[in-house]
């Protein structure tokens, strides 16, 4: 990628965003702080996005993925608090860092909604159960477009229509649950692109569908990028689907980077142990018959009990004894733009060979 910096790029404290990306996190905390203890759900996500490409991001449920897109959005329910990092927006006034913004703001107000929307996990929940989809729909429109009520009512059609939405004026008269689940999904969408952003974030937009119309929202939404040209930020459990809709993969584990790097150099060249575990998992067409899928051994630390050292280190095969649970792994380059965070490859050393437990 192209590391020029123009002088619009600089932000205050001398943070720099290049040209080629739309947005950067860069060392992301997010904790949860409660009396019983403190939950770091997000300890040091780094990560960027750029125009027309789509980044997956993918874990088991707990490692902190979601929170990471509520920060982004600057939404994280307190007691959650970001206490580190920055993340960079480019927005046509330049660049700013959302950390710095206040949740409730007029600048983060316009930027939720408007420069980055979000696919919610579960439109039933999201939407509201008294008021009609087009009604939130406008709403959106209007909150972000200066347009008349008419004018956003034509636009809300336009935007039913594009995604798929049979006979898209009568469905703004009807309420989220008198929808399919496919059908409020595409209504998510449409509002999530109401005013058009250039960075779309989906939280595990297909959990609850079944295949059919899973593979019809992921066509969907590669018809739309292709169309508007914005990043996707995609969250997902599902490493079938970010194999089919990634470009670029982070793996993150109890709230940490483990492995990122290009989608075809994680499925076939996985460097983490605990990608590799991931990766194993799948099942695949080629396997014997009636032969158990391998697991992951054991299960994801509590919160307020994390282990020391890597925080993969308790579950792996390969941990080092008297490393691994001692000291955090940096993350170092293995490849073009492929970096892992693992003591079997440590920085400017040879890699490891360790014995399988």
């Amino acid at each position: 990628m192209a590391s020029s910096v123009y002088a619009s790029d600089e932000v205050k404290g001398g943070s720099v965003l290049p040209e080629d990306r739309l947005l950067s996190v860069n060392d992301l905390k997010t904790y949860f702080f409660a009396d019983e203890g403190t939950t770091k759900a997000v300890d040091g996500a780094s990560f960027h996005l750029y125009p027309g490409r789509t980044l997956g991001i993918v874990g088991e449920t707990g490692c902190g993925k979601s929170v990471t897109a509520r920060s982004i959005l600057r939404i994280v329910d307190r007691p959650g608090k970001i206490v580190g990092g920055e993340i960079l927006l480019r927005r046509k006034s330049g660049v700013v860092n959302l950390v710095d913004l206040e949740p409730d703001g007029q600048e983060i107000r316009e930027i939720r909604g408007g420069e980055i929307g979000l696919i919610f996990q579960e439109p039933m929940t999201s939407f509201s159960p008294v008021h009609t989809i087009g009604d939130q729909i406008i709403e959106a429109i209007r909150l972000h477009k200066k347009l008349s009520y008419k004018a956003a009512r034509a636009r809300a059609v336009e935007l039913l229509s594009n995604v798929g939405v049979g006979r898209p004026e009568g469905r703004l008269n009807e309420y989220s649950w008198q929808l399919s689940g496919g059908l409020r999904q595409r209504a998510m969408i449409a509002m999530a692109l109401a005013a058009d952003p250039k960075i779309l974030i989906a939280d595990e937009p297909t959990t609850a569908l079944d295949v059919t119309t899973q593979a019809q929202i992921l066509d969907l939404l590669r018809r739309l990028q292709d169309q508007n040209g914005m990043a996707i930020m995609f969250i997902t459990h599902d490493l079938g689907v970010i194999a089919e809709m990634a470009d670029d993969v982070v793996v993150m584990y109890l709230g940490r980077v483990v492995e990122q790097g290009p989608v075809d150099t994680i499925f076939h060249a996985p460097k983490h142990p605990y990608t590799q575990a991931l990766l194993r998992s799948i099942p695949s067409v080629d396997a014997p018959a009636r032969i158990k899928l391998p697991t992951i051994s054991g299960a994801i630390p509590h919160p307020f009990n994390r282990p020391g050292g890597c925080p993969f280190n308790p579950r792996c095969t390969f941990a080092i004894k008297g490393v691994c649970e001692v000291v955090v792994p940096e993350r170092v380059r293995v490849g073009e733009r492929h970096g892992v965070a693992c003591h079997l490859y440590p920085p400017g050393g040879e890699v490891k060979t360790v014995t399988p437990k």
